[in-house]
């Protein structure tokens, strides 16, 4: 179901759906648009989540709409592939844009002439000093910039230079275009900011027709006023470049005057969201690639069955603040298993065999008993689960010499398999070298299903396959890709990689159900966790990423507060 045309309500209570609803109230705007202006140079993240679920909400919630636009403007850095991927995950996470698909790319031609137009109106000229020599211009935070020696180039002499840019007279970095506005600014982004700089490369869209191309501040809220943008919401480290937004629009003929407007973007603990640190990761090989399950890409959260519903679930937890703080990752978390626990289907599956021979089980015969698929939803129905002689057990199940508190398998205890019987262990086969290889046990008939007839209890339930019926399987399992809870504070993020971010588990086994599980299913292998078919599984290699486990950290944060979190 698709959250744009099933959730058109305006959302819940934030700073920016104030202004909103304050400015219908007004009529200062009749439809609301939005939009969301990715740069198609790597995968989405999950703080990419907040800005798409706000951007999206806000549009379709009071009844306009968000347009998607891919910031094209660095043809050095973007790929196809990342244009494709972007629209994938938007896609995914439960959003549509419709017909309103807009590059800045289609822009380019407007932007140039608008370019032109500030140079005839005195408010850019065409500077020959190098980036390091801009940069050296510029001042600092504490003192003023001091002019370019040809800021005050003729205007007729930049419209030639300009043009002869665009011609591809010069090499890169020989030329930019600049905005003439106050070297002596407090705000440095108001120092006569490049607009235009020359780059000799292929775009994606446009091939080699270009070789200047405009920069971010100049082609950002150019395109929401030719879009017809309302309200123009960016993350807070746009909030020093608003003047210089404002500044564009108010001196260029624009068909609209979109307004733009802060918010604080998404931290999570032991999560980085930097472009450039997930890209680093990726081509060092620190990763399997973009949509590895550890990553926090919205391609590898898909990888790892996380479903879209939890991420949005867990954007409307954390709502929409004007100051920046970081998230404890626990609360997603518990937004994943919140949402699985209610739909994912239950199966049993042994990470770690332990062989166990019934011996009062007759030889070569067998049975089938019935499991619940999933105790949240009566109408998920039951399954068949084989039963035989010999199963399988988890090895962590059983104690040799346990502890008062182990209430699982051990010397003459009796314990019960889940859906089958009560059994007492008898015997302990060792090897040599002392490793307990396979139990011999016992069973009582009587308790078929996992009931005792007299009323007996035990206090210790087990997950079990039929050895016979075991389908083997890989599965991986996984941590937290950093061990620094605020990577923030991390110097160089590298060192902070866990080591332990990934066990992979072979010769695992699975009750035979487990094949009919569709690609990209979430199951629940009971007292383990949630687990999603990879991509990569095949039926002669099933291969199964762990999602998350069954602890729920931010559950018992919440019910200790007595709240439901920040």
């Amino acid at each position: 179901m698709n959250v744009a045309e099933t959730d058109l309500d305006e959302g819940p209570r934030d700073f920016i759906r104030d202004i909103v609803r304050s400015d219908l109230a007004a009529g200062r705007v009749e439809t609301v648009v939005t939009r969301f202006p990715p740069e198609p140079n790597g995968y989405l993240h999950i703080g990419h989540a907040k800005s798409i679920c706000l951007n999206f909400g806000v549009g379709r919630g009071f009844g306009g709409r968000c347009h998607m636009r891919f910031d094209d403007t660095n043809p050095t850095k973007e790929e196809h592939e990342y244009i494709d991927s972007i629209q994938e995950d938007v896609r995914w996470l439960g959003f549509d844009w419709g017909e309103h698909l807009y590059f800045a790319s289609d822009h380019f031609e407007r932007l140039y002439e608008w370019g032109r137009h500030l140079i005839r109106n005195g408010d850019a000229y065409v500077d020959d000093l190098a980036a390091s020599e801009i940069r050296e211009y510029r001042g600092t935070l504490t003192e003023p910039g001091t002019d370019s020696p040809y800021r005050d180039r003729p205007v007729d002499e930049s419209l030639d230079l300009f043009a002869r840019m665009r011609a591809g007279e010069f090499p890169d970095g020989a030329r930019v275009l600049r905005a003439r506005i106050d070297m002596a600014s407090g705000n440095i982004n108001m120092r006569d900011p490049v607009l235009y700089r020359i780059l000799h490369a292929e775009h994606p869209r446009t091939g080699t027709d270009w070789c200047i191309y405009p920069t971010y501040d100049f082609a950002h809220g150019q395109s929401d006023a030719i879009e017809g943008v309302t309200h123009s919401l960016c993350t807070l480290e746009f909030e020093d470049h608003r003047p210089l937004y404002d500044w564009l629009i108010e001196r260029l003929p624009v068909p609209y005057v979109p307004k733009q407007y802060e918010f604080a973007r998404l931290n999570l603990t032991y999560t980085i969201m930097s472009k450039r640190a997930l890209i680093r990761l990726v081509r060092e090989g620190h990763v399997r690639g973009w949509d590895d399950p550890r990553m926090p890409t919205l391609s590898g959260m898909r990888r790892r069955g996380i479903p879209p519903e939890a991420i949005r679930d867990f954007i409307g937890r954390i709502g929409v603040a004007k100051a920046d703080n970081l998230v404890d990752v626990a609360m997603l978390e518990h937004c994943i298993r919140d949402r699985l626990n209610k739909r994912a289907p239950r199966r049993m599956g042994v990470l770690d065999p332990l062989k166990v021979v019934i011996e009062n089980y007759p030889e070569g015969e067998g049975e089938v008993l019935e499991a619940v698929n999933n105790p949240e939803d009566p109408e998920a129905g039951t399954r068949a689960v084989p039963f035989g002689r010999e199963i399988f057990i988890e090895r962590a199940d059983f104690m040799k010499d346990p502890p008062r508190k182990f209430f699982r398998l051990a010397p003459g205890r009796e314990v019960r398999l889940r859906y089958a019987y009560f059994i007492t262990c008898t015997d302990v086969i060792e090897d040599a070298s002392g490793e307990v290889v396979e139990l011999r046990c016992t069973y009582d008939p009587d308790t078929r299903g996992g009931n005792s007839p007299d009323g007996r209890k035990v206090k210790g339930t087990l997950h079990w396959v039929s050895a016979a019926h075991a389908v083997a399987a890989e599965i991986h399992l996984y941590d937290r890709l950093f061990t620094r809870s605020d990577m923030s504070a991390s110097g160089d993020f590298v060192a902070d990689l866990n080591p332990q971010s990934v066990t992979v588990l072979e010769g695992c086994r699975v009750e035979p159900e487990v094949r009919n599980t569709a690609g990209g299913t979430v199951i629940q292998f009971e007292r383990q966790g949630y687990f999603c078919v990879d991509p990569d599984s095949t039926e002669d290699n099933l291969v199964f990423n762990r999602t998350i486990g069954l602890r729920d950290t931010w559950a018992k944060i919440q019910s200790a507060e007595g709240g439901s979190g920040p």
